[in-house]
């Protein structure tokens, strides 16, 4: 891979997943990366155009997309916690502070596996493991899976208002399973999650809860992990866009003390 993208890509991502990342898993987003590039391309003349996309190879298309800072690869988030018999009074809180207040909130329920992509041990310095999230949805069966990479959270410098951390997410097919067994990934866990998605602009608040992942059974028997709903509110934006931390404090704040949403690992 050429030097100038690997310095763009170190960026997004931590310098030592890095190699294991865009050697293992980069590929299946080059679509994703294609589209938005064709998106700003919009406005040319179309012998313009066709000649600017014949010219772009897969890589070019991921040159182009981190040069024209469209890619949304940082996540800003504050995270939470209440206990079951409080998350109705929150619901309702939230309902009178976003946007889908007529329609009420999104609901979800996902069956999520995580997989762990290991370093070769016979390279020297063992890497940290590579984490993959596979999600699908239970209550729509016709909607795309969703494969995901998140790094590692940073707490940062202590002004900040919230948590980074560099991501991914595209949709793929179902076969997606097969592949990640393909490039040699384990499979650690599933769990299940259901819950409520609300939105305020470009902000996302989720109320959800997590059980354990038993097969065949149904939505009326499945386990909690925990007495408590889990509580994220989070931004997905390219990188420099720091100013939505305020944005999330803001509404954070309003939420005190039914619950106090935190930066932390």
């Amino acid at each position: 891979m050429p030097s100038a993208i690997r310095g763009k890509l170190l960026c997004t991502l931590s310098h030592a997943n890095y190699s294991q990342f865009v050697e293992k898993v980069c590929h299946p987003f080059v679509a994703v990366f294609d589209n938005k590039v064709r998106c700003k391309m919009d406005s040319l003349e179309p012998s313009a155009k066709q000649q600017e996309l014949q010219s772009l190879s897969a890589l070019d298309t991921l040159t182009s997309a981190m040069k024209s800072n469209i890619i949304p690869n940082q996540e800003y988030l504050l995270q939470g916690s209440i206990f079951d018999n409080s998350v109705d009074v929150l619901l309702h809180r939230l309902r009178g502070l976003c946007d889908n207040v007529d329609s009420g909130p999104e609901t979800f329920h996902d069956h999520e596996a995580c997989f762990v992509l290991y370093g070769n041990p016979g390279t020297g310095q063992q890497p940290p493991p590579l984490t993959l999230r596979v999600r699908r949805a239970l209550d729509d069966t016709s909607a795309p899976w969703h494969l995901r990479y998140m790094g590692q959270a940073e707490i940062g410098d202590k002004n900040r208002p919230t948590m980074i951390r560099s991501t991914l997410d595209v949709a793929v097919g179902s076969d997606i399973l097969e592949f990640l067994k393909e490039l040699g990934c384990r499979r650690e866990f599933d769990f299940i999650t259901k819950g409520f998605l609300f939105r305020k602009g470009r902000l996302k608040i989720i109320v959800g809860k997590v059980y354990r992942y038993e097969s065949g059974k149904s939505s009326q028997e499945l386990e909690p992990v925990t007495q408590s709903h889990y509580v994220e509110m989070s931004v997905v934006a390219p990188t420099g866009q720091d100013t939505v931390g305020d944005d999330m404090k803001t509404l954070a704040e309003q939420l005190k003390p039914l619950i106090f949403l935190k930066k932390e690992k």
